[in-house]
């Protein structure tokens, strides 16, 4: 049987279904599932998301045999409507969309009104009794087909529209005549003449497959790409074209157009949710060319097909058991559906609209689960507007609230700009509107506004989509793009707001503010997200989530979050505070053992304290302390810096020797014996390779004392807090081993010092020494290692960095071409390499428990709170995940879709 790659929809039937959207794109599979369904949907025919690929790899062009499918789809639908493409008198026209697996609003092409020219034009003229109507839609479909087939820039056109209208002191695009289309088409076609040096194409049948082939082009333009990146979607899967046949919203007032959601994309709430437009298509509304009314107002307007959608929707909404995002035309009174897909929304929304749809008895506990992708987590995460700060700022305006969430930033014009100031500051994206093409400027944008477009606008859908705050609509503000200002008028006066003034931004109440407002922590404590959160830890069984915490306050906020204990402390970040550095510096300077004995008893009480501190926010969860880790250098003042200081100080006169005593707090009388003398430790210390130099438990075995004074802090700490009555569970990390020799030098030390402590105190504690898995050697031994380590911490930073060859800090230089390339999917540092660091982890948990039974195995990289590298984690059975503190409940919900996945390892984990 051959393959079929055309699927005809409408009149009741459709070839496809609605589970067919590998084949058929979210669009098309939307389109037969509503067409089975008998709702009124214009007939067509979707070309299948392969026939991109095969038009790509056939030098783009679409085979004949695939061609010939095509021509007889268009012949039934032909045939089903009555009319023929290109005829005179009564011509059947056409829109072209694409329509990919997953949803991309605005990142590939449309056309509509196509099979129009200056015959067929004058029959619709005469059929409609509409002249004005015929070349509205002849002037749109010149424009867009121009822009997306023929790559004549959008702004031609748009000059020669607005000239226009200024020239006719024209208010509104429906103030123009016919007469004066006619004009601006006339015009129009001067300028595809001139742009490609071809006239504009009269024949329908070429205009269709030069839409197809643009549609089918568009998945490869630069915003697509950047799109699908970052949206993490796959590259080979194509875009499918949707043939439909055309319904006019242009035709009048009782005709319109408009794009909604079964509920609140923003917020999850279940309101009727929309925007339409009168008189007007579908560009209209979604990218912002007027400011449309709220759906509800269409009750007003036409009650009749507002009754007839509301049911409609309602209907579909509990056959896909999802929140639907729809598009529909009404022509002359009549409605027409155009499409139904599940709708992008907001984290917020996403979790409220899970918990509610199970109360509403739609879907069940573990549907819900699997319906919140775990990064949309992040958007409940993060800080909100204080009120009372907002009191103390200017408010510029107040607009349309198109996605949650609190921003502030620098004010950037162009998306350009935003990108090269995003790399020193916050920015907010302020644009007259936004388009595909901005989509580089709103990723690194913490905000969005634009002066015009309503809640299903460009800006809106995308910025729902990646969780970045909006607010659109802004028509109280005046934006000069070219002098980079915006203006507002406040009481009568004018505010002038400039590139790289700070704004902020409020998406869930649409106030602008200029100045920096601060802010809140976000609450959790929500009931639907509690109870959402409550239902992930059911899945999630006992796998475990710790948070990488290195100070109380982290601690606490980690514990808020749902951590079960501490997965990663960094002692070496307590040594960087400003009280402690001179000690650790002291310590590093000192010449011989008793030396920098003195100086860690210094530095004892101060560990002793953090200990205690962590032990007590986590009162009886399990507190993994990793022993000193970087290299000392890091610890005293940059090679560099001491060198040339150390040339300028015999001419330095009393200003810069006081600037030096300061920097290296050494007396100014001293500073010419100990400048040298610390430029000479300093060169000492210097290492070609830090990062597989002298560090980690390499120190440990050089300097025992050190990691004498660490335990002794731990044990210390451990009893103190104990003997309050809080339950203390501290695990001892060793950094950097490549054997169980290395593991087991440092693990007399802790044990002896545990000792030591203990007999002191008169009281006992119970701990673990385990150890950091970050080197190949380490991994590969682990069954040797398992025998003296009592549990088992990848450390996957590191691992990816000795596994693959590759420095964190230097891959950065030429990650772009990797990833463009396809040589890495994705950053390694940021998503677990699960073929190649992946197997090393995989062998380890499995020679690590061959060697003890219940060893305890987790990871605290930050692939920790990272989803699909959770997955992994759990898949291979290791105990926990570690990650930061604002990503703990990304990792609870992670490990909950990894176990209703069946992605399990019981077997392997401890009991």
């Amino acid at each position: 049987m051959s393959t079929k790659y055309v699927y005809s929809f409408g009149g009741g039937t459709a070839d496809g279904d609605g589970s067919m959207k590998d084949a058929l794109g979210g669009k098309g599979a939307g389109l037969a599932e509503m067409s089975r369904a008998g709702l009124p949907v214009p007939p067509g025919f979707t070309i299948a998301t392969d026939v991109c690929n095969i038009y790509f790899k056939n030098n783009n062009q679409v085979p004949a045999e695939i061609q010939e499918e095509i021509d007889v789809a268009v012949e039934k639908l032909e045939e089903d409507m009555g009319k023929k493409l290109g005829d005179a008198s009564d011509p059947l026209l056409l829109s072209v969309r694409s329509g990919a697996k997953f949803s991309m609003p605005g990142m590939m092409n449309t056309i509509l009104n196509l099979g129009l020219n200056d015959t067929t034009t004058a029959g619709l003229a005469e059929k409609s009794g509409n002249e004005r109507f015929a070349y509205d839609c002849y002037r749109r479909f010149i424009q867009m087909f121009s822009e997306v087939a023929l790559d004549v820039p959008m702004e031609k056109f748009d000059h020669i529209f607005d000239a226009r209208k200024a020239k006719v002191k024209a208010k509104l695009d429906t103030d123009l005549t016919a007469a004066d289309l006619k004009a601006i088409i006339a015009d129009y076609k001067k300028v595809v003449q001139k742009e490609t040096g071809d006239p504009f194409p009269e024949d329908p049948a070429a205009q269709l497959s030069m839409a197809r082939d643009a549609v089918f082009r568009s998945w490869w333009t630069p915003k697509a790409i950047y799109y699908r990146k970052m949206e993490k979607i796959p590259d080979d899967i194509g875009t499918a074209a949707n043939v439909q046949t055309m319904v006019f919203g242009n035709m009048g007032e009782t005709s319109g157009t408009g794009v909604g959601f079964t509920r609140d994309p923003g917020s999850g709430e279940k309101v009727f949710y929309g925007e339409f437009l009168m008189n007007a298509q579908g560009e209209d509304v979604v990218a912002g060319i007027r400011t449309p009314h709220p759906i509800a107002d269409l009750e007003k307007v036409l009650p009749e097909a507002f009754t007839q959608l509301r049911e409609i929707t309602t209907n579909l909404e509990k056959h896909y058991k999802d929140m639907q995002d729809f598009e529909f035309t009404i022509q002359e009174g009549k409605l027409y559906m155009l499409q139904t897909r599940n709708g992008k929304r907001t984290g917020h929304a996403a979790v409220r609209v899970a918990v509610a749809m199970v109360e509403e008895g739609m879907i069940s506990k573990k549907d819900a689960v699997l319906r919140v992708a775990p990064n949309q987590l992040d958007q409940l995460l993060h800080p909100i507007f204080d009120p009372k700060t907002l009191k103390e700022l200017t408010k510029v305006t107040t607009a349309i609230s198109a996605s949650p969430g609190a921003a502030v930033g620098r004010v950037a014009f162009s998306a350009e700009d935003a990108i090269e100031m995003a790399e020193k500051s916050p920015v907010v994206l302020v644009r007259k509107e936004t388009t595909p093409d901005d989509i580089h400027g709103m990723d690194v944008a913490k905000g969005i506004l634009t002066a015009i477009g309503g809640k299903s606008s460009h800006a809106a859908v995308v910025a729902r989509g990646m969780g970045r705050p909006c607010v659109v609509g802004a028509s109280g503000i005046r934006i000069d793009e070219p002098k980079k200002v915006f203006t507002a008028q406040l009481d009568g006066k004018t505010v002038t707001v400039k590139e790289g003034d700070f704004i902020s931004l409020d998406g869930t109440t649409g106030d602008v503010y200029l100045g920096q407002a601060k802010s809140i922590e976000p609450d959790l404590t929500h009931a639907y997200i509690g109870k959402f959160m409550g239902w992930a830890d059911e899945f999630r069984g006992k796998f475990g989530v710790r948070a990488n915490a290195d100070i109380p306050r982290d601690a606490k906020v980690a514990k808020q979050f749902g951590a079960e204990g501490i997965g990663l402390c960094r002692t070496e970040h307590m040594f960087f505070a400003e009280d402690r550095l001179p000690f650790v510096q002291a310590m590093i300077l000192a010449k011989d053992e008793k030396s920098r004995r003195k100086a860690l008893q210094k530095l004892l009480p101060m560990q002793r304290s953090d200990f205690a501190g962590l032990f007590k926010a986590m009162d009886g969860l399990p507190v993994v302390i990793r022993t000193l880790d970087p290299p000392l250098h890091e610890f005293l003042p940059k090679r560099e810096n001491l060198m040339v200081d150390v040339a300028v100080l015999p001419d330095a006169d009393i200003k810069k020797k006081k600037e030096m005593s300061e920097r290296y707090k050494i007396a100014v009388k001293d500073l010419k014996k100990e400048l040298p003398a610390l430029l000479h430790r300093v060169e000492e210390l210097h290492e070609f390779n830090p990062m597989l130099g002298h560090r980690g438990c390499r120190l440990g075995v050089t300097y025992p004392e050190i990691t004498e004074m660490q335990a002794r802090a731990i044990f210390e700490a451990a009893v103190q807090v104990s003997k309050k009555g809080v339950k203390v569970i501290p695990e001892v990390m060793i950094p950097l081993i490549g054997g169980v020799e290395e593991f087991d030098n440092q693990k007399k030390i802790v044990d002896r010092v545990a000792a030591e402590v203990f007999e002191k105190a008169g009281e006992k504690v119970k701990y673990m020494v385990g150890t950091m898995i970050e080197i190949p050697r380490a991994a590969l031994t682990a069954d040797r290692v398992a025998k003296e380590a009592e549990f088992f911490s990848f450390g996957t930073n590191d691992l990816t960095q000795t596994t693959m060859g590759l420095s964190r800090d230097d891959y950065t230089r030429f990650q772009k071409d990797y990833e463009n390339e396809k040589i890495f999917r994705a950053d390694p540092f940021a998503v677990l390499d699960q073929e190649g660091v992946g197997k090393l982890v995989e062998m380890a948990v499995k020679l690590g428990r061959e060697a003890r039974e219940h060893l305890e195995v987790g990871i605290c990289g930050e692939h920790g709170g990272e989803p699909s590298s959770v997955q992994f984690c759990y898949r291979v059975g290791m105990d926990y995940v570690s990650c930061s503190p604002y990503r703990v409940p990304i990792a609870r919900l992670a490990a909950a879709q990894a176990a209703i996945s069946g992605d399990k390892a019981e077997s392997m984990r401890t009991a």
